[in-house]
């Protein structure tokens, strides 16, 4: 079996290993103009997005309400609590930005194309993911930036005004996502067409704001003084909180008494976090904080990690008797 290099991770890697070698090009009043190239790039991601996105998709896995709420209540509630607990008991192994970037991933949405393309991998209730992953999105535009108010409040820390920063992301992110959905009669097929199109200008997209992220941090000498253990806090971080967030799921769903294809669902949505609306929403949440690439660190690590996690397990799910 041969193993095959994931693009996305490899340029990730790229784009910082870019940033550490020309961070002038890429910083807040560089030549990119990121400021700019940032929110249209966004703004372009989330119309793509709806324009995309089948609202007769939405609309048949929309009648499951218990499992919709275990798992938006897993996603922006349980994730961020149990995130609060594990900070609590880190106590000063996590620095203030990584311990701030940890519970940001806490507070995200679910993905939305990897959690149904697991879910449809495991044999799980397909539309049942994609209704919750997409209202996961849209939830998460006026969920995520609270609780980084209230964490911030509580530290004392005083950010962007959370009604601004409300503001912005409906507007670079809800407004184009609702002209991508009004686009859908003309555009939906042309949509179709280029789906790895728009995946490319997706991806290309988020790897351009961590890149910029990573220009700023360094040429402000943030990263000074941090090193190999940054990276390993983080990754052992993330993988704690994963495997808490998926027992405790399970054990939710099996209370409930949902069935193997619901509960394939919660777990699949519940567990996994988004980079895809991640690093814009902390392009927007952040705005020109020099911590950015830190913040980001934990979300980056957390992605590649959580697919690998659920890949193994949608093989292994897909391979039970029928029933």
């Amino acid at each position: 079996m041969r193993f095959k290099i994931d693009w996305f991770l490899a340029g990730m890697i790229a784009a910082v290993g870019v940033a550490w070698l020309f961070p002038s090009l890429g910083a807040k009043d560089g030549p990119l103009h990121p400021d700019l190239v940032n929110k249209l790039g966004v703004a372009l991601i989330f119309f793509l997005n709806g324009v995309s996105l089948s609202f007769a998709s939405m609309k048949a896995g929309a009648l499951r309400w218990p499992l919709h709420l275990v798992v938006q209540a897993g996603t922006f509630l349980l994730f961020p609590l149990v995130g609060l607990g594990l900070l609590a008991l880190g106590g000063g192994v996590f620095s203030p930005a990584l311990a701030l970037g940890f519970f940001f991933l806490c507070a995200l949405p679910s993905t939305v194309s990897s959690s149904v393309a697991m879910t449809s991998a495991a044999k799980g209730n397909v539309p049942a993911a994609v209704f919750n992953a997409t209202l996961s999105s849209v939830i998460g535009v006026f969920v995520t930036p609270l609780w980084i108010g209230w964490v911030n409040h509580s530290q004392g820390v005083h950010g962007a005004p959370l009604g601004k920063v409300i503001g912005d992301l409906v507007t670079w992110l809800i407004l184009p996502l609702v002209l991508g959905q009004l686009s859908r009669p003309w555009l939906a097929d042309w949509a179709k067409r280029r789906k790895a199109w728009i995946y490319l200008v997706d991806r290309g997209t988020i790897l351009f704001i961590i890149f910029t992220s990573f220009c700023d941090s360094i040429l402000r000498g943030v990263w000074s003084g941090q090193g190999a253990g940054t990276v390993a806090s983080a990754l052992l971080g993330g993988l704690v909180l994963f495997f808490i967030i998926f027992g405790l799921l399970t054990a939710v769903c099996r209370a409930l008494k949902f069935p193997i294809e619901d509960r394939i669902t919660a777990v699949f949505c519940g567990s996994k976090k988004t980079i895809a609306s991640g690093v814009p929403m902390a392009q927007i949440i952040f705005g020109g904080d020099p911590r950015l690439g830190i913040i980001l660190l934990p979300l980056m690590i957390y992605h590649p990690m959580q697919l690998v996690i659920c890949g193994v397990l949608a093989g292994r799910w897909s391979r039970r008797p029928a029933a």
